[in-house]
């Protein structure tokens, strides 16, 4: 049998994290089979549709590489594949009428305000649960009431005695018992499907064979599978993926600023680097790798090896892994990615690309850049007390002594780029009879204003030019004298 998988996402806005955890996991199971990954729009819930959330789903199943093989825009002959489309053609309420037929369902003309004396409250919370009320109307009272035009719903006929089983993939079988289930509503007043009804219909008629989802819904999973009962349907293989916390164990909402995938490209994540990490949410390989490709993901998933226990989104994890992604980029495509950070730093005439060389393997995120360089731009006000190292035993005094001494040589000096004024410097500290790191550090000091530059003194003076360079080793000293 063939492995078919869906994405089925609602357009309410931007991908949280979750639900791209969910598209991927369902594409990497069909993917390791060599089957076909759905997408399908669930839109009925008319309240809280987005306009643009659509193409918001599109542009991110694109940009991280979650290709499917069917969907609104492929149809392969099982569609629409978007839920409005297949309500306005009666789909949904023409299964419905099955179910009535076989006695698995009835229609319910109970208006709100009897509904509402059927309120409880259980464990301090308020429920309603149905009384089959009209379950035992007669065909003809039934018949009389469409008749009129009397506003209704469709609810399935659970039965009250016994107990039914659910089993899922990760967390095992879970038994409910039947008078827990209550009559759900099948069909809404509005003649829109609700969205459990319409998830079992479109995922039989589309031969979902796997169904990835978050384990909020494992509650109402048992309901599922009485639908598929009374259709006398075989039930997919359930996957439910634990919950994604933030690091103080909360579940990951909007407010922590990094829950949706276009929050973290906005925050200079690469999506190669989100789409690795949202894989280990959760999951993990063999063996200590943690750096894979989507195909490679694709090789190796096993969706048994997911954990039943909830998923910390590491933020500090995800900015080394997206610090790895990107030492191993092209540098080619690394200098167009950092071109804007780079020139919101610095507006000078400098070499961009030598400065995005020096940044690639010392920056997690690209916002790291501009206060990474941005003393290419204008030398920042630094205290003397930089000029002290004890690990290159340096001090203020010898700092002023090494500046001095160099000023006059660096003036003379008249091949201005890395290698000369390495070699120059590397005959100084031979001569005077000390380590590089002694005058190495003042320079660089003195050329940056910054305990932490990208690069060491030798390359940053080649990108500032001699002029500029020599304008800086002077304000050093004089910051020294007066120090």
């Amino acid at each position: 049998m063939k492995i078919r998988t869906r994405y089925a996402p609602s357009p309410t806005g931007r991908m949280h994290v979750g639900n791209l955890r969910t598209a991927l996991y369902a594409y990497l199971i069909a993917k390791h089979e060599g089957g076909d990954f759905i997408l399908r729009i669930e839109d009925t819930d008319q309240e809280r549709y987005v306009e643009g959330a659509v193409e918001i789903i599109y542009r991110t199943l694109e940009k991280t590489g979650l290709v499917h093989d069917e969907g609104p825009d492929k149809d392969k002959g099982v569609g629409p594949y978007v839920q409005s489309e297949r309500q306005a053609k009666g789909i949904y309420l023409e299964y419905a009428k099955k179910l009535i037929e076989k006695g698995e369902a009835y229609y319910c003309f109970c208006d709100r305000e009897r509904l509402e004396t059927l309120n409880r409250t259980v464990a301090g919370k308020e429920i309603n649960v149905y009384d089959k009320h009209c379950l035992h109307l007669s065909k003809e009272e039934v018949e009389e009431k469409l008749a009129s035009g009397m506003p209704y719903v469709i609810r399935q006929n659970n039965p009250t005695e016994g107990t039914t089983t659910f089993r899922d993939e990760i967390y095992g079988d879970i038994t409910v018992d039947n008078a827990e289930l209550d009559d759900m509503i099948l069909i809404k007043s509005d003649g829109y499907p609700t969205y459990n009804f319409a998830n079992v219909v479109d995922d039989h008629l589309m031969g979902i064979t796997h169904v990835v989802r978050g384990n909020e819904y494992l509650s109402s999973s048992p309901k599922y599978n009485r639908l598929y009962e009374a259709f006398g349907w075989e039930v997919p293989v359930y996957v439910h993926c634990p919950l994604i916390t933030d690091e103080e164990h909360h579940k990951l909402s909007k407010r922590c600023g990094h829950s949706s995938y276009e929050d973290l490209i906005e925050q200079g994540f690469l999506s190669e680097a989100v789409v690795n990490f949202v894989a280990l949410l959760g999951w993990s390989p063999e063996g200590n790798e943690e750096i894979f490709s989507l195909k490679e993901l694709a090789g190796i998933f096993d969706y048994h090896h997911i954990s039943k226990s909830p998923a910390v989104f590491d933020y500090t994890k995800l900015k080394w892994m997206n610090g790895e992604y990107m030492k191993a980029m092209d540098s080619d495509l690394f200098y167009d990615m950092a071109e804007p950070y780079l020139k919101k730093a610095i507006h000078k005439d400098l070499d961009l690309k030598k400065i995005a060389a020096m940044v690639k393997t010392r920056i997690e995120i690209f916002p790291d850049i501009e206060e990474m360089v941005d003393f290419f731009e204008e030398l920042p006000v630094y205290d003397t007390s930089m000029y002290t190292h004890k690990k290159m035993k340096t001090t203020a005094e010898s700092s002023l002594e090494v500046l001095e001494e160099l000023l006059p040589m660096l003036e003379a000096q008249e091949a201005f780029d890395n290698d000369s004024l390495y070699q120059m410097l590397v005959s100084y500290v031979e001569k005077k009879g000390c380590k590089n790191g002694y005058a190495m550090w003042p320079v660089r000091t003195a050329v940056s204003g910054k305990q932490m530059t990208p690069a060491g003194a030798t390359e940053i003076m080649e990108i500032l030019g001699k002029e500029e360079s020599i304008a800086r080793i002077k304000k050093g000293i004089e910051l020294l004298k007066n120090g």
